[in-house]
């Protein structure tokens, strides 16, 4: 496995569970940044939030993801002395939330942040996707699905395969970047429009997918795209108890890894694979589709190796997907 520690500094990119956004409390500097300093220090949990904040913010971020190594797990990463240093120096953090990268609000409850802004989709409950809320700077939330007006599933925390969340985190960002350099608002607002604009366009295509391949089935290694194919129109028949251990890192019960083989050895359109999340198992249900001739679709949990721009990669999946369902 790759250094998880290594940093990648992503700007000027043209891009719950929770986003959160903090301002950081710089001496002599309480109301936003320095107008003499026109770029905004960021920093995000991992390199797919920090793509989205880098077409919001153009030229005028400076973002360092903690975690953008294609084989590192968000759920497990272990934070360090310089994430915590990171963190502490930041002008804006931002994060996914909802239990998918509980390293982080553990870092920013020590970093001197007045105000935070929490998107949490994922549970709907308008923390920081911790728990916990109070009324403390770090207590301070939003929900992404209110901001937004979606009506989507709260129980799945992978919430950048859904669109209309993303969509709203752009407009949140661009607000608080905003905040931060007033001089500079309107380019925010209008980075997050052109952004939001092409979000759009993404989601016609997946309509376009709905239309002609509502109904498919589908099986996949782990819930991490179940935004996307239920915007799709598809149905996730993969047994939930071979989700749920590959999902948790347990033993896939003998039954749900038969009924897997069964389904993608030609019963189901496609097979959505994590390849961030390789298990014996799950290599056995690859290998079974691969022999029975079952399209396999790879997706990832952050940007893979030489991508910073979160809509040409969401694209690229969307496309794969769709080009499976046509075979």
């Amino acid at each position: 496995m790759h250094d998880t520690r290594r940093r990648r500094t992503i700007a000027g990119v043209s891009l719950s569970v929770c986003l959160a956004v903090s301002l950081s409390a710089c001496s002599g500097n309480q109301g936003g940044a320095d107008d003499s300093d026109d770029v905004v220090d960021v920093v995000a949990s991992t390199n797919v939030w920090a793509s989205v904040v880098s077409a919001v913010g153009g030229d005028h971020v400076d973002v360092t993801s903690i975690i953008d190594d294609p084989a590192a797990d968000p759920h497990s990463y272990q934070a360090g002395a310089a994430d915590a240093a990171e963190v502490a120096s930041a002008e804006l953090l931002v994060w996914n939330g909802g239990g998918y990268d509980d390293f982080f609000p553990r870092l920013a409850e020590n970093a001197d942040a007045p105000a935070v802004v929490a998107v949490d989709q994922a549970h709907g409950t308008g923390d920081d996707g911790t728990g916990d809320s109070d009324d403390s700077a770090h207590g301070q939330a939003e929900s992404a699905e209110h901001a937004h007006g979606g009506d989507h599933d709260h129980s799945n925390e992978h919430v950048w395969y859904d669109l209309p969340v993303v969509s709203a985190v752009a407009d949140r960002v661009a607000a608080e970047l905003g905040e931060l350099l007033p001089q500079q608002k309107q380019t925010f607002t209008d980075n997050a429009a052109e952004f939001t604009g092409r979000l759009d366009e993404l989601e016609r295509d997946i309509a376009d997918l709905a239309e002609r391949h509502g109904g498919a089935q589908v099986a996949a290694t782990e819930p991490i795209a179940q935004h996307l194919i239920a915007e799709a129109g598809l149905e996730d028949v993969t047994p939930h108890e071979f989700a749920s251990a590959v999902e948790n890192e347990t033993d896939v019960p003998v039954a749900a890894q038969q009924r897997m083989l069964e389904l993608v050895g030609g019963e189901v359109d496609a097979v959505v694979r994590n390849t961030q999340t390789a298990t014996p198992a799950t290599e056995k249900v690859v290998a079974a589709a691969q022999e029975a001739g079952t399209p396999v679709v790879d997706v990832t949990e952050t940007l893979p190796e030489g991508h910073t721009d979160y809509l040409s990669w969401m694209s690229e999946q969307v496309n794969a997907l769709a080009k499976a369902l046509d075979a």
